[in-house]
């Protein structure tokens, strides 16, 4: 693999990234809405994988990317799938960071309450990522990253906007950590259909 970005709506992805493995960009995309028939986008999207990720997804081998992409059950897989996560999301459109943290509070708050799992120490974590984005504004380029464990039961969530030096935070819920995960790489339900479909199209290819 060559060291030249991968561009996504503009915005520069590089190839391979290090957080304490080597990590591949294995799916990219954008979220978006359409208001009177205009794409308005919102954010890119990069999702990093340690490529042993196939290991966990053996019984998918074969499949085409379209019929991934519309399997739920593969994503789910994916997700559960041992190995280090990171997304990397770039701000298209400028937002307020309190928009963005409710936008993640709702989508994760419905899954939990689905699956019968919102309790009380759900409900503290979130409100504390919901704070850590509530002062501040997300400008052009303004990059959030998730940094999921192999076990999936902490994340590191950061944000550095404008140069200035990142903050982060750490989130240490099983569950929470799951339906973020979710939200972004959840198949058919995720945010990101685009993202989806990439990560079907290139798992697939290494699945072949």
């Amino acid at each position: 693999m060559g060291s030249e970005m991968v561009m996504v709506d503009d915005i520069p992805f590089p190839p391979q990234i290090t957080t304490t493995k080597l990590l591949s960009l294995l799916g990219h995309g954008i979220t978006d809405i359409e208001i009177h028939f205009l794409q308005i986008k919102f954010t890119a999207i990069g999702v990093y994988l340690e490529p042993e990720v196939v290991e966990h997804l053996k019984q998918w081998k074969g499949k085409t990317a379209s019929e991934l992409a519309e399997d739920d059950d593969f994503f789910d897989a994916l997700i559960s799938a041992p190995v280090e996560k990171f997304l990397r999301i770039v701000v298209i459109k400028e937002i307020k960071g309190s928009q963005y943290g409710v936008q993640l509070e709702s989508a994760v708050r419905d899954r939990l309450a689905a699956d019968d799992k919102y309790e009380e120490e759900e409900e503290e974590v979130l409100e504390k990522v919901v704070e850590f984005f509530q002062s501040r504004y997300l400008k052009k380029h303004s990059i959030i990253t998730f940094s999921f464990s192999p076990k999936s039961d902490s994340l590191e969530i950061s944000l550095s906007a404008e140069g200035k030096e990142e903050s982060k935070i750490k989130v240490e819920n099983a569950n929470v950590v799951e339906m973020i995960q979710k939200w972004y790489l959840g198949g058919t339900r995720g945010v990101s259909q685009t993202t989806i479909s990439s990560l079907a199209n290139n798992l697939g290819t290494l699945l072949s």
